[in-house]
């Protein structure tokens, strides 16, 4: 009896590395073993940045917020505690976004919490 190979599932596996490797250099979008490890540590890559990704925001928004609370003369600790005991709920993200793009209405944050 023959040996039965399943070339259709064989080929569309293959196809779809090959289509994940679409735009990579060279031999790691054309041949199959090296898109196959390409494509595996670009994967690994992507899932790992993607929780690295919110940190990396955190950080610039608290960068941004600090950087405009020490212009009105409150570092960034004291400005979020006070933020805090005055029970305003902003989160980063929106003051980050007030202190650059609307410093009237970050200042006049700064002035209700002082």
């Amino acid at each position: 009896m023959p040996r039965s190979v399943n070339h259709v599932a064989a080929r569309k596996r293959r196809k779809k590395i090959l289509k994940m490797a679409k735009g990579y250099f060279g031999a790691r979008s054309k041949v199959y073993t090296v898109a196959k490890n390409a494509v595996e540590k670009g994967l690994t890559y992507a899932f790992r940045d993607r929780r690295n990704k919110k940190r990396a925001f955190r950080r610039l928004w608290i960068a941004r917020i600090n950087a405009a609370a020490r212009m009105h003369g409150l570092s960034y600790s004291v400005f979020m505690h006070k933020l805090a005991s005055k029970g305003i709920q902003l989160n980063r993200k929106v003051l980050a976004d007030m202190a650059m793009n609307e410093p009237d209405t970050f200042k006049a944050i700064i002035d209700g919490v002082k």
